[in-house]
């Protein structure tokens, strides 16, 4: 019955996303030249997307076959199904992004209110938002439906070889890989194709030719808008789904594990049903929570709107989930790990809320341009750009300390209440609202692009007021989303190896560190975090200067710069996605390899060891790059916005500010997103192979 309830909540999210899509394309896009913009981002976009999954469908055939064939005969199928679900969310998000910017870019044209834009954005933003959960959840609990509960002692086998599974684990862990995979792709090629333009265009039209950087003679500008869509929207979605997922599925794992130890059936079936309906009730919540902020008046204070969002939805996941703790724990015998009986659970899910707001509002300290970290960066631009990235630098390292702490004292404080089952709830507990959290990192790009579109077509200074004020307000939210992206995907990843551990331990799950094959693995995943790392950055730059190169062409052609000729955007456009494609394969394909061929090789407690030293390597890496990145953009929107005084566009001090945002661009919107995945994936992997690896090893 429970399950039925949950898959009618993501119906009822569809039909409503569903209704603000139509919503938003009735709207009307404003004059002929906004039209003109809009329908060549939509179709780049489009194209690009299009060519994407012509690379990843034979991957995801591939892979599901090897599964299918190999090792479990349905596991195929659920790799598909997860495959599916993560396009879905993140093709619907992007196709959404392209018909909404240019609609809040004419809501401020014919309103000249920030309220009503903040509400139109918002409600493109909400489309990728709620598809996130509905589609991720909407899949698991039909693999839980179709395949069951997690059993112990049930063997399976794929189609040619019979290698010992747990089939229905399988079809769990099958599910959540092909979302990872998914993710993984959109985010390294997205990441790729955006910042190529990106710090292209800076470099070109601020630095070389004292241009803005939006300004429609800029051939590269276009593909930036581009950029925006199939990186901070179609990649951000698949990103969380994917740690939305994982988590979920980590949960059931563990509750299965637990029941192996000798708790009963009764807690196993209870502690496998609590992740669900914390999952149903979050996704009711941020549908509240999103109805609330579009329905009632809304005030000039675009960030009010945004965080009464929040509230609501993790105010209905709190109470819910305490009546949810009630009704499914009360009445079954607890393991001695619930220290405070059924309430175990509820407070590790309270902590992981907690994480998540208070790793936003760190995060918003370090990269809001109202606060300290951003204005001294500012100010360091007068001396030349060596200050503005040394102190960067220092901001993103300093960053780091206080989200890990949090991250640290909820998975004691979750561990101690509630045993390992509490650490995999916590993770949820932070993931539990994502819709909401989705739909305002989504309002982010959306609101750039209608910034972009505002100063390609010459729109007057108060419609360009209101729009950069929204994108100031979305690049703060863009950098919350990204440490919450990066704190929940530390949850997620910590549940995870939890799980995998205790797959092939036999009683409490135990990665003896003291072991040299261990020690081995972790020393070898921490570099493989970082050479993952500079293949991005590398890949990237390498783009970004081809690009660089064909801008300055095209604004040599006589009539360009002058603006009686147009530039040949196709070209740009063309360049970036071709690119972000031919260098795609290789990162996701390290992430997914390393720890298959590790187990193979060496054994399941060689890839523990890769598991837990990329997870250490990669969240302070992650969560510095996200930070540095953000306050080098916020630093040169503080200058650009005149609030350096005597320092104005076009000045030194403004050309300091964007050489840091081009070496920030690379870092929170390229390494520091992919990361998080990178130790989601490898993760998956290793739940997956887990019964490979116990009894196919070769040293």
């Amino acid at each position: 019955m429970v399950y039925l309830v949950v898959v009618l909540i993501t119906l009822i999210a569809l039909t409503y996303v569903a209704y603000n899509f139509f919503k938003i394309r009735k709207m009307d896009e404003g004059i002929d030249e906004m039209v003109e913009i809009a329908g060549i981002i939509r179709n780049g976009a489009r194209t690009f997307m299009r060519a994407e999954y012509k690379t990843i469908i034979p991957v995801i055939i591939i892979v599901a076959a090897i599964f299918t064939c190999f090792i479990e005969k349905t596991s195929g199928l659920t790799f598909i199904l997860g495959a599916t679900m993560s396009s879905l969310a993140c093709i619907i998000g992007m196709r959404s992004a392209t018909y909404g910017n240019v609609r809040t870019t004419n809501a401020a044209r014919e309103t000249l209110n920030i309220g009503k834009t903040t509400q139109v954005a918002l409600r493109g933003g909400s489309i990728s938002g709620l598809s996130v959960p509905a589609f991720g959840l909407l899949g698991l609990v039909l693999v839980r439906i179709i395949a069951g509960g997690v059993q112990a002692g049930v063997v399976g086998g794929g189609l040619i070889v019979s290698l010992q599974c747990n089939p229905t684990i399988m079809r769990f862990t099958t599910y959540s890989l092909g979302c990872s995979l998914v993710a993984m792709f959109n985010r390294i090629a997205g990441g790729n194709y955006t910042k190529a333009a990106d710090i292209s265009a800076d470099i070109v039209a601020k630095v070389r030719h004292d241009m803005p950087e939006d300004d429609s003679r800029m051939p590269n500008t276009i593909a930036d808008f581009i950029g925006d869509n199939v990186n901070d929207i179609a990649g951000n979605c698949s990103d969380l789904l994917e740690s939305y997922v994982a988590t979920i599925v980590a949960c059931i794992l563990i509750a299965g594990t637990l029941e192996a130890e000798g708790s009963s059936l009764a807690f196993g079936n209870a502690a496998s049903l609590f992740p669900i309906i914390i999952a149903g009730v979050g996704l009711a919540g941020s549908m509240i929570g999103i109805c609330y902020a579009l329905m009632h008046k809304a005030s000039d204070n675009p960030s009010k709107e945004l965080d009464m969002a929040t509230y609501i939805s993790a105010f209905i996941v709190i109470v819910a989930s305490a009546i949810a703790a009630r009704a499914v724990f009360s009445n079954v015998d607890l393991p001695s790990a619930f220290h405070v009986g059924w309430i175990s659970p509820w407070i590790a899910c309270i902590l992981g809320i907690m994480s998540g707001v208070m790793i936003g509002k760190v995060t918003e300290y370090y990269t809001g341009t109202e606060f300290n970290p951003v204005k001294k960066l500012a100010q360091m631009a007068t001396e030349g750009e060596a200050f503005v990235i040394t102190k960067g630098d220092a901001i993103g390292s300093r960053s780091c300390l206080l989200p890990i702490g949090m991250i640290c004292l909820s998975l004691i404080i979750s561990g101690l209440i509630c045993g390992i089952y509490g650490i995999a709830i916590a993770a949820l507990g932070m993931l539990s609202f994502v819709g909401t959290t989705v739909s305002i990192d989504a309002f982010g790009p959306i609101a750039d692009n209608a910034g972009g579109i505002a100063e390609s077509c010459h729109l007057a200074p108060n419609v360009r007021a209101i729009t950069d004020k929204l994108d100031a307000v979305g690049n703060t939210t863009a950098a919350i989303g990204k440490g919450f992206a990066i704190g929940s995907a530390a949850f997620a990843t910590v549940s995870l190896i939890f799980a995998y551990v205790g797959s092939y331990s036999s009683g409490e799950p135990t990665l003896n560190i003291a072991n040299y094959m261990i020690i081995a693995g972790a020393i070898l995943g921490g570099a493989i975090i970082e050479y993952f790392s500079a293949l991005l950055t590398d890949n990237t730059i390498d783009s970004a200067k081809l690009m660089a190169e064909e801008g300055d062409r095209q604004l040599s052609i006589p009539g360009v710069i002058e603006g009686t000729v147009k530039p040949d955007y196709e070209k740009c456009i063309d360049m970036a996605a071709h690119e972000a494609l031919r260098k795609m394969l290789a990162p996701a394909l390290l992430a997914l390899f390393v720890p298959a061929i590790g187990g193979i090789l060496f054994g399941a407690e060689f890839v523990g060891g890769i598991l837990v030293g990329a997870t250490i390597v990669a969240i302070p890496k992650a969560i510095f790059m996200g930070n540095s990145g953000g306050a080098f953009d916020n630093a040169k929107k503080f200058v650009e916005s005149g609030q350096l005084e005597g320092h104005p566009k076009g000045s030194a001090a403004h050309k300091a500010t964007v050489v840091g945002d081009t070496v920030g661009d690379t870092r929170k919107d390229v390494v520091g997103v992919a990361l998080d995945i990178a130790i989601k994936l490898m993760s998956t992997v290793a739940n997956t192979l887990a019964p490979v690896f116990a009894s196919v090893h070769i040293f």
